[in-house]
């Protein structure tokens, strides 16, 4: 399974966004790949992903995609990124 975590510039937030991914996904013990990226870069990115986390406000940036677009409200929250990872994949 691939997941990929986008932000607007690809460097910090998104990075906080995969790393609590891969928190949350332990959590689930699911093993997945998960990748971050930029907005700008996220069809290239994540053409053959299975789950794409990002904001509200970045879910126009997304275009067409065969993914699960989560929207995650507080990257920090690793109790919403779990839920709403083992929604998405469960």
């Amino acid at each position: 399974m691939k997941i990929v975590a986008i932000c607007g510039a690809g460097i910090g937030t998104s990075e906080i966004l995969r790393v609590n991914a891969v928190r949350a996904l332990e959590r689930l013990g699911i093993d997945a790949e998960v990748t971050a990226t930029d907005a700008a870069s996220v069809g290239a990115s994540a053409a053959d992903a299975q789950v794409i986390l990002t904001s509200s406000e970045l879910v126009s940036a997304i275009g067409r995609t065969n993914a699960d677009v989560v929207v995650i409200e507080n990257y920090f929250d690793l109790d919403e990124i779990t839920a709403k990872l083992e929604l998405a994949v469960g």
